[in-house]
Formats: C-alpha cells, structure tokens, sequence
C-alpha cells in the first residue's frame, strides 16, 4: 500500500527507534493482526510486522497510522519488522498500521486524472537540435571483461562490514595514451533473487544469486568508452545488504567503495597486477576522474568527492552526476563540475530530493569556478536508468517503480508522454555520455546540452527536457539570488515581494500536501531542520506591478555575456499558467521587453493532478538571449524589471537571476577550500541535574570569511530520552577555528539503556564538510536494581494467579524474562497451567517501564477430587534488562485443595 501525507522528520514528530529484539512483552495500547502501539516514556513505540521483507528501495521507509506517515523507522535485519518511536497521539488511537514511502501517492489520489497543464506538456517548446548526438556509439571498438576480487575483499568502516570488489570494465580498443576514467555506481536495490538459505545477507545464502545491477548501466558505458573513455561500472550488493543499520544510510559505505576500486586502478594503470597483468600501465588518468552514481549511488558519488578532497585530492575526480539520487544528509559538494539528473515519474525518490545538491551547492563557497545543472526528465521514472531493474530486460525480478493509475495520468504508464523503458535509456545515455565528455574530455560541442538553452539530443528522441544551470564563475555575474529582502522601493504597483522558505511555519513558501511535490523545501532525512532554498514570491493583484533591479555602475557593461536569466515557478495556488514581462531599460531610458512565456515555459504548471503528488513545484530557466534585445546599449545597462503586465492576477517563486555565456568552469577537487567537521561525545548520564555532551566543531583553518554549518541531534535508537534536541546554525567568525554544541542530557538514578545518538552537520557555507555525523554515547551509570520472584499460595479454582515479581528501584528499561515451568506433585495440564493454550513448560513474564511491580500469570483449574496441598515451580532463567543477575531464579507455587 501507498499511503499520502506529511511527515515532520524532525525530534518533534519521531523521536527514536527502540531496538527491535527487546521488549516484545510490553503491554499494547492498542493492536491490530500484525501490528501494536506499546507506551514507553519518550512516547508510543509503533511496531508493524510484515509478511515479507520491506522492499528494498532507495527511499527510507515510513510507519503509517491511521494513513497518516509518522515517520522513518528502523527495520529488523531479516527486513520484516519496522518499528519507531513517536510522540504523535494519533498511535494511542490507531486503528491500521501500515507500510509507506515518502511522497508515494495513496489508492484515492491515484484514481483521479491529470492536471490543467497535461496537454501543454506532449506539445510542449522544444529547443533546437544538438548536431553531435553523445548518445552515438563512437569510432573505437569496446572491449568489455569483468574482474572480481571476492564477496568479501574489503572491509568498509563506514557499513562496519566486507564488500565485494567487483566490476565491469569498458575499454576503448585501439585508444593512446591516457584516458580519463569514469566509474559508475548503481544505487540501492535487492542483493541477492532466488529462494536462499542463510544466516547472513550477504553474501548470498546458498540457493541465491547476486542481482547484477552493475551491469545495467550498458548504454553510457559503450556510448563513453566507444568515443575514447575508461568506464567501470562497479558492483555495491553487500552495502545494499547492510545499510539499512547504518548510522548515515550507507552514503560513506559507498564512498569508501568508489575510492578503493580508484585504488585499484592506480596500482593497474602504474604497476599492474592480477586480473590485467600490464594491460591498463599508461593508459587510464586518474587525474580526470568522473563519478556517475545511481539513487543512493548518487549520494555516494557525491560523498567520495568530498572524502577524496578531504584525504588531499590523490584522484582528480572533477565531474560528478547524481542519477535520480537521494541526499539524506545535504552535503553540498564544492569545487566538482555537477549535473543531477531528476526523473520527473520517480516512483522511489519520488520528492526529487537531488534538487538540493544543486541549491546548496551553487553559491556555497565563494570563488567556486564549477559549472551545475539539473536535468529534469518528464515521463521517466527511478528504475528504467538500469536495465537490470527493468521488467523484461533484467535477470533478476523487477519493475515499474511509478506503477500505473490506469487513467492517463501524466506518469502512467499508458500516458503518451511517460517513456517506454528503451527511450528512457536513451536518454540517460545521451546526458550521462555528454556531461562526462563535456567535462572531462572538454568537447564543447556538448555543452548547450547543459546550458540551460532548451538544446536537445537526436538520441533523447520524444523526452521532454528542461535544464537549469548556473555557469561558472568566470563567464557569470550575479545580480541577485532572490534569498534576502529587497531594497526598499523596489516593488511597485500593486504588488508585494517577500522571501520564503521550506513548507512550514511563517515565511514558508507553500502549503504542501507532503506528497513529494516541492524538492526545494520538503525537509531532509538526517537534515530535517537546516534551512532549504529562500526564494523570493512575487505576488500582484493587477498589471500595474514592477518589481526593479537597479545595477551598480560597476555591473553595467554586459557585452560579454550572451544571455540574461533566472530561475521561476508558478505558486500553485495561483492560476496553472502565468506570465511576466521582462523589461531591461539602458542609461538613455531605452528599453526592451521580453515576455517570459516568449522564451520559456518555467511559469507553466508542471504537468500532474495535485492529489497523485504532481505536479512538482521545480523552478526553471527563463533565458533571454542578449541578442535580442534590441535598441539597448549593452555597454550601459541600468535596470532589470520584472513586470506583471501580462496576467492580472498571479504569483510566482523568483531565484538566482544573473547574466552568463556557457562555459566548462574550472573543476578539481576542493583542497583550498576549508574543513569542517564534528567529534565523537562520550559522556556520563550522573546522577543530578544536567550534564552536557560537548560535541566539538572544528575548521581545518582560519579563514576571512564567517564559515556556517548547521547542526542537529538525531536520536534514531534510544527509546528513553534524556537526550535533549537540539538544532541550530555553527557560525565560525573570521579567525575562529573552534565551536561547541552543547546537548543536555538529564541525569536520573535509574537504571537505563547507554543512549546513542547522532549529531548531524549539513548545508555548509563556506567550507567543505568532511565529517558530517558526530556519534554521542551516554553512558548509563545507575545499577541495575534488584530482581526479586516471590513464591505464589493460592487454591484450586481461583483461575489466573499471579508470581509476584518485583524490582528494588524504578528502571527505564521493560524487564522482559523467560523460562520453564517444573512439575512437582502438581502437574502442567491438569492442576495447572501457563500463558499457552495448549499447555506449555515455557512461561514469558515482565515489568513494565517505570513500574515496581511485573507479573507471571498461571491459571489453576478447579476439580471435585478431595486431595493434599499440591505444588510446583517457576524457574526463570532468562532476564533481560537487569545485569550481574545470578540465574536461575525460582518461584514454588503451592495450591491448596478446596474440595
């Protein structure tokens, strides 16, 4: 099931995820077949229990109550049982309890139709026709081997696990001298098909077998390597098989990954060695590196270049494409040339949350000279990229990820404009190859693919497309981002800007359902409170509104650039199509305007129904080639309006307007860029007070410009919270090289559980993050308290009776305990018996949070027969939660007749 709503990622919706083995006798509040909401002291500890493994998809996965998601939980290690902790009182209510994704439409929403816009977008403007198509197989023949080190060649400290070494190797035949090398990272998917039998994940039980997804990436791989390019595309099934218990979701796992297959390569490409021999000396440059990184791949490309720049830039990784990718953390990634590709039907990583390595990045670190992008792909969807996820190409099962409404709803598969899975690659292709020749090899003939000019691909065939790029620093200036307040005067008319942000609260820039449909706000998974994209919404109530930018005497010469642009978005409360004018007036009061729906559709309504979590609410370019805007002296270039005088009525998301030529930019690894990174907290819990976990944020070096980072608790595994939250920006003043986050943490006398959380640095500015995640530790120092089992007198016929149980001190931990029942003169089925119908020796008890007292329940039946006092015995020999318990315990249990 697919269940609509919102989800509050933050501490104050989700507080923790208790561990899944303990606990399971603790008293439901309410329960259903496969289900129970237990209360525990941070909260309701939600638990669902599944027929068959969760899926395994890039997305983390949701508990939802009542069809309302309430946040990310934690799964079992054989992936049937999903549990979380909340603060939500809904779960005290709760009447289903189900499995859901983030922004997957619900059952209800998919039965409605498309939205006002849909028509536009099968005819929708396209652009002129790129003469070299990087789709097409090149001049070199490709030679395509395999190597495979072993299921366990490596261990990653990031997962704490081994890791195949295992790749397909694409090689230009024929092809001189060195040759930059692109690796391709497939995403998160099933490990292993096939019915198996096995303790552990990975490798794969016997009677399995690895799913291949590294081979699905064909396409691009012989479109690269056919045209003079190195290309592994390498294998990630045991990180896949793991990470659903790691700290950051496995994104440095997948680093760690990427950089040990480049250490392979630079002992081949000098040395050589097994499997290759000296095939590949002098032949692969490892200082022109690119990294094309599929679904969570995509944050794992993204993280190895931060790591690979942190650890001094050994490989020149300079160009980096995120494919559909997730960015749980939001690291922004400096200094790399970057396109992120976003499938506009992505039925996993259905928020498009790739979005924010462009906003994050782009302005970032000053003097950064890398060109970005985005490539939006209407009517593709997460899986069809790889062929070993597609249905009828893929060995192992696979599918659609997007399913089908069954209507024509814009991302069904029977809409005209959704792509079959063959043009879907073909696109992929074309913008994989060309980024990476673009910035690797410098053909520029590439580049109005990635320029923001609406250019398109012979090979992209029917797919509409649509680009936004920042150029790089040397051919752009920047008027305005649209992020601050503008100056005093500048809006007339009836009219009004203001800066917005996120989805919440005051200043937010949209009321979202929470169905995935605004990527430059919805919160990130690790990253929930960290500021996203301040844009400025324009509004007007009649034609007569200007909003005008006046540039200083400095910025007034614009001859060298070839084009004026900015990013836009309709509000979607405002009509599905609107339209400004832009106005660009010179110092002799000559003017030229220019509508935006002239040279742009970015203030058309993306195509899609609300309901079905469409349309998605994506700024684009509005480009206004300088060329065409006659009679104006570009030498002396005064004002810029953006004027309301086509539509009456509207409102529309304003960003990063500047003028630009397309360039390459200058990439490399950020090794001037400065540090920062957090460290590990290990403290006591005391006894009285506060004490204080002191995570230390430091900065690799003085720097003249302030330096921010902000910084959040995660509490994902703790179900007692002394831990208090904690969310605020790290600001470095010039100079400064040190901060603390101070994070209270509550001491108590009672026994608890060690506590472990994260701290989580994202959204850098002004430096590189190298350590995102501070791991804390309190460590509880309260004795366990003593575990006493009484004996229990009673009579035949009293029915349920208890043992009594009880503790010498409060506890924050469930006291769960097991063991057999010993017959003595009384016996098991007939005299009495325990919690199991039909009787059993076993016997189950325990002692809820923050209780003195517990219970061991028997039931002592009744008969007519006059007979002596009976007896028999409790022997508890399992106790969970009590330490240094000397076990067995026993309990004599005396009837007395009554007859």
């Amino acid at each position: 099931m697919r269940v609509l709503g919102s989800i509050t990622l933050g501490l104050a919706t989700v507080l923790a995820v208790a561990p899944l083995t303990a606990h399971a006798d603790a008293p439901a509040v309410v329960q259903g077949k496969q289900w129970d909401v237990q209360k525990v002291p941070a909260g309701y500890r939600v638990t669902l229990h599944l027929d068959a493994p969760v899926p395994m998809r890039a997305s983390q996965p949701l508990l939802a109550v009542n069809g309302k998601p309430v946040g990310v939980a934690r799964q079992s290690a054989d992936g049937r049982t999903l549990t979380l902790v909340t603060t939500d009182k809904a779960a005290a209510d709760a009447h289903d309890v189900q499995l859901a994704w983030p922004g997957d439409p619900s059952k209800s929403a998919r039965a409605l139709a498309g939205g006002p816009t849909d028509a536009y977008w099968l005819k929708a403007r396209k652009g002129p026709l790129l003469k070299d198509d990087p789709g097409k197989t090149g001049s070199y023949k490709v030679e395509i081997s395999e190597y495979n080190l072993g299921d366990e060649a490596v261990f990653l400290p990031g997962l704490g696990q081994k890791s195949e070494m295992l790749g397909k190797v694409y090689t230009p035949v024929g092809a001189v001298g060195k040759r930059p090398l692109v690796v391709f990272l497939h995403g998160r998917h099933e490990s292993c098909y096939g019915e198996g039998d096995g303790d552990k994940p990975w490798p794969c039980p016997k009677g399995s077998k690895p799913v291949p997804s590294y081979r699905g990436y064909d396409g691009p791989a012989q479109a690269l390597a056919s045209n003079g390019y190195q290309v592994v595309s390498i294998s990630s099934n045991a990180i896949n098989a793991y990470d659903f218990d790691a700290y950051d979701a496995g994104a440095q796992a997948r680093a760690e990954l990427i950089l040990d297959h480049l250490a392979l390569w630079k002992k081949w490409s000098t040395v050589g060695g097994a499997p290759f021999g000296t095939k590949y000396v002098g032949k692969v440059d490892l200082q022109d590196v690119g990294l094309m990184g599929h679904s969570r791949g995509g944050e794992g490309v993204a993280r190895a270049a931060v790591v690979n720049a942190d650890r001094g830039g050994q490989y020149g990784i300079r160009a980096v494409l995120p494919l559909a990718p997730v960015d749980f953390a939001r690291s922004a990634v400096p200094g790399v040339a970057m396109s992120v590709v976003l499938p506009y039907c992505d039925g996993d990583v259905s928020d498009l949350q790739g979005q924010k390595y462009y906003d994050d990045t782009r302005n970032s670190v000053t003097g950064d000279g890398a060109a970005r992008s985005t490539v939006t792909v209407l009517g593709a969807n997460h899986n069809f990229f790889n062929t070993e996820w597609t249905p009828g190409q893929s060995i192992a099962p696979s599918s659609d990820d997007w399913g089908g409404e069954g209507n024509g709803a814009p991302c069904d598969s029977t809409y005209a404009g959704r792509l079959k899975a063959k043009e879907q690659q073909a696109v992929g292709t074309a913008y994989v190859a060309g980024f990476f020749r673009l910035q690797l090899g410098h053909e520029k003939q590439f580049l109005p693919l990635f320029d923001g000019s609406d250019t398109r691909s012979a090979s992209a065939g029917k797919a509409v497309v649509r680009v936004v790029a920042q150029a790089p620093l040397a051919s752009r200036r920047d008027v305005t981002a649209f992020d601050k307040a503008l100056p005093k005067g500048a809006v007339t008319g009836k009219a009004t800007a203001s800066v917005c942000v996120g989805e919440t609260g005051k200043g937010a820039c949209l009321a979202t359902d929470g169905s995935g449909d605004a990527p430059h706000w919805d919160p990130a998974a690790f990253a929930s409170r960290a500021p996203t994209l301040a844009v400025t919404k324009l509004s007007w109530t009649d034609k007569t509104g200007v909003l005008r930018l006046n540039l200083p005497s400095a910025q007034r010469d614009v001859r060298r650039y070839a084009a004026l642009s900015f990013r836009a978005a309709p509000d979607p409360a405002s009509t599905p199509t609107t339209d400004l004018t832009v106005r660009v007036i010179d110092g002799r009061g000559r003017a030229s305007s220019v509508p935006v729906s002239a040279v742009s559709d970015a203030l058309v309504r993306m195509p899609g129904n609300k309901a079905s979590g469409l349309p998605k609410n994506l700024l684009r370019t509005v480009r206004i080639p300088l060329a065409s805007l006659k009679g104006v002296d570009l030498r002396d270039v005064r004002t810029v309006e953006l004027r309301t005088d086509r539509v009456a009525k509207g409102s529309a998301y304003l960003s990063d307007l500047s003028f630009s030529s397309p360039g390459i930019g200058v990439s490399a690894p950020a090794l001037t860029t400065p540090k920062v990174a957090v460290a590990d907290v290990m403290v006591k819990e005391g006894d009285k007070g506060t004490t204080y976990a002191d995570f230390v944020v430091r900065l690799s070096r003085p720097t003249i410009r302030p330096v921010v980072v902000y910084a959040e608790t995660s509490l994902p595994f703790a179900e007692v919270m002394p831990v208090s939250d904690v969310a605020r920006a790290v600001v470095f003043k010039p100079g400064e090289v040190r901060q603390t986050l101070r994070v209270p943490v509550k001491a108590n006398t009672r026994d608890s559980y060690d506590i472990k959380f994260e701290v989580v640095l994202s959204a850098p500015y002004e430096a590189l993050l190298t350590r995102a995640f501070g791991h804390g530790l309190v460590l509880d120092d309260d004795p366990s308290p003593k575990f006493v089992l009484g004996n229990l007198v009673t009579a035949e016929g009293k029915g349920e009776v208890t043992f009594p149980v009880t503790l010498s001190a409060l506890s924050d931990k469930h006291i769960g305990f097991g063991g057999v029942w010993k017959d003595g003169t009384a016996v098991l089925g007939k005299d009495y018996h325990g919690q199991y119908d039909p009787p059993e020796h076993t016997l189950t008890g325990g002692v809820e949070v923050g209780k003195l007292t517990g219970e061991l329940t028997v039931f002592v039946t009744d008969d007519k027969a006059k007979e002596p006092t009976e007896n028999f015995t409790a022997v508890i020999d399992t106790v969970d939660g009590i330490d240094g318990l000397k076990l067995p315990l026993t309990g004599i249990g005396t009837i007395k007749d009554n007859d």
